[in-house]
């Protein structure tokens, strides 16, 4: 990392990416020269709780960072999920280029990464609270979810047939 150069770090799963997470990443670019977004559960997908594939989530992150312009500040790392979380620190400190701050709402996170002596701030959104699982059931529901996210993700999850996938995913998982 270069002299003086500020790099937060930003964990999530992105199922999907959605406006939370991207106005806390726009936010944080306020901040810090570059913000390195850690795709977390990487192996996961064709599931409700990780519907998406990590490659779908990197591409609905990166058009949504685009439109925004600040592509250029950003660095998109997958990461596998560990068992230990102890060592998964260490896992994203290796996978991940320097940074100096980490940027979460999540406890577990902000203790696991205070823990190694980071410094953690709170995400801050100008959204009400958006959750993905909330986002999730409100496609196969039939609800309204395009105002979760950022219209390129609306298009995006529109074009794989999300909705289609999802309710194939509930289906199968109700026959267990």
């Amino acid at each position: 990392m270069k002299q003086g150069l500020k790099r937060g770090l930003f964990v999530g799963r992105f199922q999907p990416y959605h406006l939370g997470h991207h106005n806390a990443i726009i936010s944080a670019l306020k901040e810090m020269d570059e913000v390195l977004i850690v795709v977390g559960s990487a192996k996961q997908s064709h599931s409700m709780k990780n519907p998406f594939t990590c490659g779908e989530r990197i591409e609905m992150i990166s058009e949504s960072l685009k439109q925004a312009n600040v592509y250029a500040k950003c660095f998109i790392v997958p990461i596998e999920d560990m068992n230990e979380n102890a060592m998964w620190v260490s896992k994203v400190i290796s996978y991940s280029p320097k940074f100096s701050e980490v940027y979460t709402n999540n406890p577990l996170v902000k203790q696991l990464f205070e823990g190694r002596g980071l410094k953690v701030n709170k995400m801050i959104s100008n959204e009400k609270h958006i959750d993905g699982k909330i986002i999730r059931k409100k496609m196969t529901t039939g609800e309204n979810w395009k105002e979760f996210v950022p219209k390129v993700v609306a298009e995006y999850l529109e074009k794989i047939n999300a909705i289609e996938r999802l309710e194939a995913i509930l289906t199968n998982e109700e026959k267990q």
